[in-house]
Formats: structure tokens, C-alpha cells, sequence
């Protein structure tokens, strides 16, 4: 039950519980008056929020009915936005973690009820169960979905925008040493994929783009490999070729000789299983194939690399970090970071400069050394300049001193 409007407040009123509620007219919308209810504990806190959304109403941003829940928009973003611009497999990654995590805790909140401080407590809730880049990543996921619900005029503002994600800290990549690699590379010698593991180690191409890497692509004459595409298991679609991870992931890498050689006999071997397959063959075009010319699952490439790291006796890292390793033996050959940035294809060359910061403490010697090197004739004229001086600044020093000699 409601009491009377105070006084010059038409649209402002008290409660019998001492509360205020305030109402915004939206007008008539699919032939419905609709209105929007404010209610608060005091008359300036629900005035003020009856002007904001008188506002909003006449600057067209406030949604005339009663905007979704958060777990009803994001299930609609993944479903109709989200396929536009990423990859099925982040729509998959997506999905998962508006289930287990976004879902139970905010799925049911009102868009325009979404507050900063919910999304704060909830990513503090979430560092007491799962890392802090697992909350980086569903901060990014709740930004970008809401961004798009501010644009499409379902709510008036990203609150998400007004919480910064939990800290990450930076954990320092642990390539393979030039010796470690050596031992690597005579691991996999003479070995029917050692083409693949040459491509990963020299031209630190992803797992993906060396596996969907197709023979249209190479160029042995050249000594190049093009990347225009990955392969990529996808969840009820089985292995898929797909575009690159970014713009610039599309490239054309230079290949060594020694790699150049290891096509050509990889090449020369696929012609006899293609025969040997006969009508079993099915040419995907790939480099890298099965027997019978299928896609090599990525699970089954991951485990031929550990076996091959047991094999070597050589410590275990992950298999992204073969593309570490080309990285840092690049840079610490002095190849520029801007050229290590186009092999990589990297979007940015801070994150060539900021990954590998563990080879520059090397690098810096090394220019120091040049330096000296360059600067090297000048140093010695400056020296002997120096010790001229010490000889004959003090003259009295050196009577003093023979004196003492002839003592």
C-alpha cells in the first residue's frame, strides 16, 4: 500500500515501509503503457535516479521493457555475435564458462540491476577456486558481451567496464637451450615427421598452422611456407581447417635449407603411402598426414612430442614451448625483434619484447660487447691519454720516489 506523493514531487513518492519509489513514463510501446520503477531508501537517492533515467528515455537509451537477465543475454550473444568473430572453439570455451562459473553466480541478474560491486565480489569468490587468468578470461568474456548490449540499447552502461580484472602475474617462458635443442633435433633425425619438428623449432610456427600447413603453401624452390590457415579440433565437428589465430598470424615464414630438404623427402614419402593407400587415399592437401592422407589429430602430435623429449632425456616443457624456443634462439642469434615479431606473427612487437625478456639480459651484454668492439681503437688512445696525464701531473711524486730508490 502506498501513501501520498510528497509535496511538488509528481513522480516521487514515500511508502508505508519509510522507503521512496519514483516512476519514469516511457509512453505506449506495443500497446502497453510502460513505465520503470525506482525505489530507494531515501527521496534524493530515488530522485536522482528518476532523472537518470528520464534521461536516458530522452536520449533513447533506456529500453522501454524490462531488459533480459545476464544469463539470458549472454546465452543470446554466444548464439548470435559471438560465432561472427571468434572461433567455434572459443564459442565452446565460452559456453562452458557461462556454465560453470558466470551463470550460477550472476546468470540471473537483471542487465540494468548488474553492479560493479557484484562483479567485483564475484571475481574475488572466483580467485578461491580458479586462477587469476581464468577471471581475466571471464572478465573479458562479460566486457565484450555487455558492450554489445550497450550498443544494441538493452542497457544503459557496461558496468563491467568499472571493475579491473585480478593482476596477472608474469611467468617467464623456459625454452629449450641451444644444446638442449641440438639434442631435440638429433632426437627426431631421420624420423618419417622430422620436417614438422625442424618447422616448429625454426620458424616457431603454432601447432596448428604446422598441422594444417598445406603443400599449395610451401615453396621449395623458394624456401618459404605460407601460414593462411590452422587445424583445429572442434567439438562435435571433428578436425577443422581454419582461418589464423589473428590478421597477423597470416604470413610467409623463410625456411632453412636443412628444413627446405627434410619437405622434399617428407614430399617424396607421401607419393608412396598416397599409391600404397590407393582408394582409401583422402587428400586433404595437407603436408602432414595420416597414412591414408587424413589430418594429424593434435592429441596424437603432443604425444609424439613427449615421447620424443623421453627419448632425447631432455626436460619437459610444453609443446607451445618449441615456438619459445625458435624465438629465443632467433633473438639471441641478433636477428631484430621486428623481424622475430613478422615470423612469429605476433600482433605487437611489445609482446615479442615482453615474452622474451629472459634473453635480454644476454643481448645486452652482447651490444655491449660490439661496443667495445666498435669503440675499441678510441678506448686506447684514451687510456694512454689518461696515464700520460698520471705521469706527468706530479713531478714531485716522482723525485720522491727516486730518492727512495737510490736510498
Amino acid at each position: 500500500m502506498t501513501g501520498r506523493r510528497a509535496p511538488g514531487e509528481g513522480s516521487v513518492y514515500r511508502v508505508d515501509d519509510g522507503s521512496w519509489r519514483g516512476v519514469v513514463d516511457l509512453g505506449w510501446h506495443g500497446g502497453k503503457r510502460r513505465r520503470r520503477y525506482v525505489r530507494g531508501r531515501t527521496k534524493v537517492e530515488v530522485t536522482g535516479a528518476i532523472r537518470r533515467l528520464a534521461l536516458e528515455a530522452e536520449e533513447g537509451r533506456l529500453r522501454p521493457g524490462r531488459a533480459p537477465t545476464l544469463g539470458v543475454w549472454l546465452e543470446r550473444y554466444l548464439t548470435e555475435v559471438a560465432p561472427a568473430t571468434v572461433r567455434p572453439n572459443t564459442v565452446h570455451r565460452y559456453r562452458q564458462e557461462v556454465r560453470l562459473y558466470i551463470g550460477p553466480a550472476l546468470g540471473k541478474v537483471p542487465l540494468d540491476k548488474l553492479r560493479p560491486d557484484q562483479i567485483s565480489a564475484f571475481y574475488q569468490d572466483q580467485l578461491t577456486r580458479i586462477s587469476a587468468g581464468s577471471v581475466r578470461r571471464l572478465h573479458a568474456l562479460l566486457r565484450r558481451a555487455l558492450t554489445v548490449a550497450v550498443r544494441w540499447q538493452l542497457v544503459g552502461w557496461n558496468p563491467v567496464m568499472a571493475v579491473d580484472p585480478p593482476s596477472l602475474s608474469r611467468v617467464e617462458v623456459q625454452p629449450y637451450s641451444e644444446e638442449e635443442t641440438r639434442s631435440f633435433l638429433a632426437a627426431v633425425s631421420g624420423t618419417r615427421f622430422e620436417a614438422r619438428w625442424l618447422l616448429g623449432v625454426v620458424s616457431g610456427m603454432r601447432q596448428g598452422e604446422v598441422l594444417g600447413l598445406s603443400w599449395q603453401d610451401v615453396d621449395l624452390v623458394e624456401g618459404t611456407a605460407r601460414v593462411r590457415q590452422a587445424l583445429q579440433y572442434q567439438p562435435g565437428n571433428g578436425l577443422q581447417l581454419v582461418p589464423p589465430k589473428t590478421a597477423r598470424s597470416r604470413r610467409t615464414v623463410p625456411l632453412p635449407q636443412v628444413t627446405v630438404d627434410a619437405l622434399r623427402l617428407l614430399q617424396d614419402r607421401q607419393a608412396e603411402s598416397r599409391v600404397k593407400a590407393g582408394e582409401f587415399w583422402e587428400d586433404w592437401g595437407l603436408v602432414f598426414s595420416t597414412e591414408v592422407g587424413t589430418p594429424i589429430h593434435p592429441r596424437n602430435d603432443y604425444r609424439d612430442f613427449q615421447l620424443i623429449v623421453e627419448r632425447a632425456g631432455l626436460r619437459r616443457v610444453r609443446l607451445h614451448d618449441l615456438r619459445h624456443t625458435a624465438a629465443s634462439l632467433m633473438l639471441a642469434q641478433g636477428v631484430p625483434a621486428r623481424v622475430v615479431m613478422e615470423v612469429l606473427g605476433h600482433s605487437q612487437i611489445s609482446i615479442t619484447l615482453n615474452t622474451y625478456t629472459h634473453v635480454s639480459a644476454g643481448l645486452s651484454r652482447e651490444a655491449a660487447d660490439r661496443m667495445q668492439l666498435l669503440l675499441g681503437g678510441a678506448s686506447e688512445v684514451v687510456a694512454a691519454s689518461v696515464a700520460a696525464e698520471a705521469t706527468d701531473s706530479d713531478p714531485q711524486d716522482d723525485d720522491e720516489e727516486s730518492e727512495s730508490a737510490a736510498d
